[in-house]
């Protein structure tokens, strides 16, 4: 049914999404901040506040990723199980 040249291309296709998402994530850095964020925390006074408000944005951040990499590893176990199974 699968041949398996179709088997390879999922494969890599597979590889370099996995690729791209581990990019994303290696460079992952907030600077920014919303505008009553950065009004509370502006002054030398508070540097210590204000790595902790970027730190926490970051982690934020990395949940949702996480998420989708979890669900698209899931989906990819199926999708190989079911090739496996049909071979």
């Amino acid at each position: 049914m699968f041949t398996k040249n179709k088997i390879k291309d999922s494969n890599s296709k597979f590889q370099n999404i996995f690729f791209g998402i581990c990019l994303f994530l290696i460079g992952i850095s907030s600077n920014a901040q919303c505008a009553m964020c950065r009004a509370a925390l502006a002054g030398d006074s508070n540097v210590k506040k204000a790595e902790a408000v970027n730190d926490g944005i970051v982690f934020l951040m990395v949940i949702p990723y996480l998420l989708v990499a979890i669900i698209g590893f899931l989906i990819y176990k199926m999708y190989r199980s079911k090739t496996k199974k049909a071979e």
